[in-house]
């Protein structure tokens, strides 16, 4: 997504306090992930265009590179992101490195009924550069899901003081979890932000997603993914649980995919998701030959724009 920084990184004054917000139910996902993940075998496949990710790293020595926009919108604000840049390697064995460079805007409703949030000017220009590691330290087999980390570092290169950066770097812990049956890829998780800045809070978030391969040009998938509220400073003041679909098209050229997803929220602050992005992947095998095993759908984002902003 953002998966990137998903949301609001507006800067408000220090001393607001961000209203009361609505519950997620984080432990409803947690529940429903214990019960699907005890089941026989399905290799999920999750990452952008999706706010859920995978534990599932690029191959070895191979690598993927995104171009895509995204939008995260709250009655507050709304946070279009793009044109942005994604890159991952297959650098070690069960690991891969992850870099998002992103242009965005913030856009302030402006709106008296959402005082003190949602106030200030305008702006575009570079936001929070996202680096991160994904490690599988679980593989799947028949009888088990993987699961696999993926830490995330936000850098502060967006400009703090016009809304377009946090200020100071921050984290994303989440833990992704997989299995696949056939056609069929179910992938969740859960985790964990921390943002050590003025107006934001630290908060949980949660999704699960459920693909299917419908031939060998095209992949649909639908996701449940919810986050408590973020604080003043963010676009997502309150708590909410969205329901995504969108999918994968392949064209003929190897590697290369079209990549959309759109959201809308369905339980607490309304809020809307979207992604369009083309997607290619390449690299060599054991054997030296050039190869394209890793589908965008393996990969993982973003979620989000660094939610604040997968």
């Amino acid at each position: 997504m953002n998966r990137r920084p998903n949301g609001s990184n507006h800067h408000r004054s220090p001393n607001l306090i961000a209203p009361p917000r609505a519950a997620v139910p984080i432990a409803s996902l947690a529940i429903l992930l214990l019960l699907v993940f005890a089941c026989p075998k399905i290799t999920a496949q999750a990452g952008p265009p999706f706010q859920t990710d995978d534990p599932t790293p690029v191959d070895l020595h191979h690598y993927e590179f995104y171009i895509f926009s995204q939008f995260d919108g709250t009655p507050v604000e709304a946070d279009p992101t793009g044109p942005a840049f994604e890159f991952n390697w297959g650098a070690i064995p069960n690991i891969q490195l992850h870099a998002i460079l992103p242009f965005g805007a913030v856009v302030p409703s402006n709106n008296p009924s959402y005082a003190p949030a949602g106030a200030g000017p305008s702006a575009f220009g570079l936001t929070d550069m996202e680096l991160g590691v994904k490690y599988n330290f679980i593989k799947q087999t028949p009888h088990r899901p993987g699961i696999g980390s993926f830490t995330m570092f936000e850098i502060p290169t967006g400009s703090y003081t016009k809304g377009l950066g946090v200020g100071k770097v921050w984290y994303k812990l989440p833990i992704w979890a997989e299995k696949e049956f056939g056609s069929w890829s179910l992938v969740g998780g859960m985790g964990y932000t921390v943002v050590p800045q003025t107006g934001y809070k630290n908060y949980l978030y949660g999704g699960y997603l459920m693909k299917k391969t419908v031939n060998e040009r095209l992949e649909l998938s639908a996701e449940v993914f919810s986050h408590a509220g973020e604080g003043i400073a963010a676009a997502q003041t309150h708590a909410s649980t969205m329901i995504d679909a969108g999918g994968y098209y392949h064209f003929k050229q190897p590697g290369l995919q079209l990549l959309f997803a759109y959201g809308h929220s369905i339980a607490g602050q309304t809020e809307n998701y979207a992604y369009l992005g083309l997607y290619k992947t390449w690299g060599k095998d054991k054997n030296d030959k050039d190869t394209d095993k890793k589908s965008a759908s393996d990969a993982m984002i973003s979620a989000r724009s660094p939610r604040i902003g997968n």
